[in-house]
């Protein structure tokens, strides 16, 4: 099959219908997945502090440093939270917080060293997002080879793609003027990929961005998986606009569905796409219509939920809508790479 350029994905998301878009995204994923069948996860994200100082527009869930309310939790605070996600019946943790100054790489490393000695293989845990890692490494006056060898020694397997929102620079200079350039963002990830750990690609969709810088962030994307081959899955999610300066509303589900399945089209190359049931709830389901293949059950993550989500802890009543829908729903571990597999 051909791969889609630009602008035939321009021409299909203006012109092409939903069951067009729904044929053309399941061609795509029947290479990489058995028809109608979906595979899940259940995760905590443990937001370990809230100080931040990128001072992003959309953001709702940080304050700065010295300011009322901000903190960082303890070690066995971050132990309880993974405790009660193995009580649910997950394994997969995944660590967000914010470009804190106060927090060095040290932290991290000796906070990642104590999970995986405590939990083993027990749990799989996603350390950092590719935006923290840049503003780590930069702190700490190290090269992103050197700072993923030191997160990689440190017992990390994964390092997340958030952090992208959009990548592009126009993007960033509106909102995100203090995180860093689109070329860091990539340059660190290739570095994560080199390491030998393996990493995922993020999309944030329904702010101001432009179908033209949808269509730039998926090209970015499938170049740099083209050149590295280090991307596991796609996962995009909504804008949550309540309580964060920029404000704005929501898009329709249906704008949502459509853009996973241009994303499952464009992205011949990623094996997983994910739907964010975090940021659409029960209409994430429906998604898998459209192309996704993939999705996590979250029990907990403040930075969305500051901004507007819910998060419905009924995880059998959630399956059920897949099941309705007519998929198999399977549980999928997160698992280690095969460079680090020894």
């Amino acid at each position: 099959m051909t791969r889609v350029s630009v602008e035939e994905a321009r021409a299909l998301w203006n012109d092409a219908s939903d069951e067009e878009l729904i044929q053309r995204a399941n061609e795509v994923r029947d290479r990489y997945h058995e028809p109608k069948r979906a595979t899940y996860m259940v995760m905590r994200i443990v937001n370990y502090t809230n100080v931040c100082v990128a001072q992003c527009d959309y953001c709702a869930f940080y304050v700065l440093p010295n300011q009322t309310g901000g903190y960082v939790l303890s070690r066995n605070e971050v132990f309880a939270k993974i405790d009660e996600l193995v009580e649910f019946g997950g394994d997969l943790v995944a660590f967000n917080g914010g470009f804190n100054p106060k927090l060095p790489l040290d932290f991290y490393c000796d906070l990642f060293a104590a999970v995986r000695a405590r939990y083993g293989d027990q749990v799989e845990f996603y350390a950092l997002t590719v935006a923290e890692f840049v503003f780590l490494a930069d702190r700490a006056g190290l090269s992103y080879t050197e700072a993923a060898a030191r997160l990689r020694d440190a017992g990390v397997h994964w390092v997340t793609g958030g952090g992208s929102e959009i990548l592009t620079e126009d993007f960033r200079a509106r909102h995100a003027k203090w995180k860093y350039t689109v070329a860091d963002y990539f340059d660190a990830q290739r570095a994560i990929v080199e390491s030998g750990m393996k990493t995922t690609a993020t999309m944030v969709i329904g702010f101001d961005e432009t179908l033209e810088e949808r269509l730039e962030h998926l090209q970015r994307t499938r170049d740099f998986q083209d050149e590295t081959g280090g991307l596991f899955s796609f996962l995009c999610w909504t804008y949550k606009p309540y309580g964060t300066t920029f404000g704005g509303r929501e898009i329709s589900p249906q704008e949502y569905w459509r853009h996973i399945a241009l994303s499952r089209i464009f992205l011949d190359n990623v094996p997983h796409v994910r739907t964010s049931v975090l940021t659409q709830n029960e209409d994430a389901f429906r998604a898998l219509d459209y192309g996704a293949d993939d999705f996590d059950l979250p029990i907990e993550d403040e930075v969305t939920q500051k901004a507007g989500a819910t998060i419905d802890l009924d995880l059998e009543g959630l399956l059920a809508i897949p099941r309705s829908l007519g998929y198999t729903v399977e549980y999928r571990r997160a698992e280690r790479p095969a460079a680090l597999a020894t």
